[in-house]
């Protein structure tokens, strides 16, 4: 059984563990990635214990949509030679 169940928004963005991140009751972090997120993965695991936590959010939020008509491709940027 999941230890809490948390809203994504509640949880942080750790740029060094590249992770969505909340405290852990043990003094660690619960971490979950972005690529756990994209494949429909809703548990966020502690590394130190063994408690896990069950995030709560909307899988649409972070899929991949390959078939994305806002897409606009880089602009060239016109170089001068002297």
């Amino acid at each position: 059984m999941s230890y809490d169940d948390i809203e994504i928004e509640d949880m942080e963005w750790n740029e060094e563990l590249q992770s969505y991140t909340y405290p852990c009751p043990c003094g660690d972090l619960f971490q979950i990635t972005k690529d756990d997120l994209r494949l429909g993965e809703e548990i966020a695991r502690c590394p130190s214990c063994s408690l896990y936590i069950t995030v709560i959010y909307n899988l649409e939020d972070f899929a991949a949509n390959k078939n994305n008509s806002n897409f606009q491709p880089p602009k060239s940027q016109p170089i001068s030679v002297a």
